[in-house]
């Protein structure tokens, strides 16, 4: 049986999803909190990718929040074409194609969720070859004029099926897709 496959972003009402921090606290509520949490219950492995990882490992570790307790102990798996080595922080780098190395993930037989926590390309790569199989935009009331967006120029006519969907107090929509077969 293969694990479930699941990425979140932070999107702005005009698609941005780069630098969330610049827009979404203000609109952040207990309803996000418990989608959130939800959401990361299940997860025993994260995909990042080299930024985002590298961010966070010099952040996180010794932090004991609720999503420091998270991301200290879950695996990390960071896509990278320029880490090589042993990584620190319970992290593997992610050896050959991403999409083939997150097939093979999803396919071990190990137990809990996967979740692509990003970057925006390694989101975006490996939502269009079909490998997450839920992706959760919580879309917040703001149009923000700079950013870099998860759906761009880049990204060919893509279908989605929306499978779940929640309007927030903080008038926030959690929103989240699948590809539409």
């Amino acid at each position: 049986m293969s694990r479930k496959v699941t990425a979140h972003l932070f999107h702005s009402v005009n698609g941005v999803v780069e630098a969330p921090n610049l827009f979404q606290f203000d609109s952040f509520g207990p309803e996000e909190g418990e989608a959130m949490g939800k959401s990361i219950a299940p997860v025993t492995d994260m995909v990042l990718g080299r930024t985002l990882w590298q961010e966070w490992s010099q952040y996180w570790p010794g932090n004991d929040d609720l999503f420091g307790s998270f991301i200290n102990p879950v695996r990390k798996h960071v896509v990278s074409s320029t880490l090589s080595g042993e990584l620190p922080w319970n992290s593997t780098l992610v050896q050959g194609d991403p999409v083939d190395y997150v097939k093979a993930l999803r396919d071990n037989g190990a137990e809990g969720d996967i979740s692509i926590g990003g970057g925006i390309k390694t989101i975006r790569s490996l939502f269009t070859a079909g490998v997450v199989d839920a992706l959760t935009l919580t879309t917040h009331p703001v149009v923000t004029p700079d950013g870099a967006r998860l759906f761009d120029e880049t990204v060919p006519m893509t279908r989605l099926r929306l499978v779940d969907s929640q309007i927030t107090s903080a008038g926030n929509a959690i929103l989240t897709y699948s590809l539409r077969d």
